[in-house]
């Protein structure tokens, strides 16, 4: 794995990471108040950015491209704002409540670029050959 598909799935390990201390925190202080945040980073960081290393590795001249690590940085970081400030807006702190919003249509709209990229070298006839 390298590239844009190596990039993507390092995140996803982080946002798991990330996500599994979360749980484990909530589990053990017994306060559930963060659990929209965990749900978050599971699904929208540690599978969507493994979901799109699978693609990227399946199709590598497609992760070379400029259009794939635009997605993968706009996702990176749109990602990462969403989370931590769901986060904060979830401790108490509704002032962050404009970055997530900001970050959450950011995310969409790289949702939006992948399958931008995607759709169509899925409707090729030719499969990717892998060695």
């Amino acid at each position: 794995m390298q590239g844009t598909a190596r990039n993507f799935f390092t995140l996803a390990i982080i946002y798991s990471l990330c996500g599994m201390a979360l749980g484990l925190y909530m589990a053990i202080s017994q306060d559930h108040g963060q659990m929209p945040t965990h749900a978050h980073t599971m699904v929208a960081g540690w599978l969507m950015s493994a979901v799109f290393a699978f693609f990227y590795h399946l199709f590598p001249a497609i992760g070379q491209k400029k259009l794939a690590t635009v997605h993968f940085w706009l996702t990176a970081i749109s990602g990462i704002g969403l989370l931590l400030g769901l986060y904060f807006l979830l401790a108490g702190n509704p002032a962050i409540e404009p970055l997530v919003a900001v970050s959450s249509m950011a995310f969409y709209a790289g949702m939006l670029l992948f399958a931008f990229i995607a759709l169509p070298a899925l409707w090729k006839r030719e499969l990717p050959i892998r060695s």
